[in-house]
């Protein structure tokens, strides 16, 4: 039985998993999105999401001394705790959680296996507010025959002023 038995040991002993979700999470830090498969991008996302929540915790010096510490002592490779303390982390400061998203790729044609790609959430320009508000111009109705409001705003306004002028002109 596996009663309370919650974490995924991906086939391996516990000194192997444990280099593994450090190998994929310096990985993804360096590179913000990595592709594997689905079990592990799961477990990596258990893993990476809490040494992602150190580095916004910045009360003092002592504070973040302390936090690299911990994060070096997880990861165990000083160029990801340092792009992970001076890119990732001011970049997610007010993001309350969630900074990792994974998307199904389908399977591998070899053994079957389901592919996913986990990437760091805000770090991707085609979700992010960037092309939000690049697409936002290029909105279109249904109804587009229909005169614009402005325009038809403007009509109004014209239409008194040529009636009155045409007054004039009658008399």
């Amino acid at each position: 039985m596996r009663h309370g038995d919650k974490i995924n040991n991906l086939g391996r002993k516990k000194a192997h998993r444990v280099a593994l979700l450090q190998n994929l999470a310096s990985q993804l830090i360096t590179h913000k999105r990595i592709v594997t498969t689905l079990a592990k991008a799961k477990a990596l996302r258990a893993y990476v999401e809490p040494l992602i929540t150190k580095t916004k915790k910045n009360d003092s010096a002592l504070q973040i001394s302390h936090n690299h510490r911990l994060v070096f002592a997880e990861l165990q490779d000083k160029a990801a705790v340092k792009e992970l303390f001076t890119v990732v982390g001011p970049k997610v400061a007010s993001r309350p959680g969630g900074y990792t998203r994974i998307l199904k790729l389908g399977i591998r044609p070899g053994d079957n296996a389901e592919k996913a790609m986990i990437e760091l959430v805000d770090f991707n320009e085609i979700y992010g507010k960037s092309a939000t508000a690049a697409a936002e111009p290029a909105k279109k109705t249904r109804r587009s025959r229909a005169p614009k409001k402005a325009e038809a705003a403007e009509e109004t306004t014209v239409a008194p002023e040529a009636a009155s002028t045409e007054e004039k002109a009658a008399e």
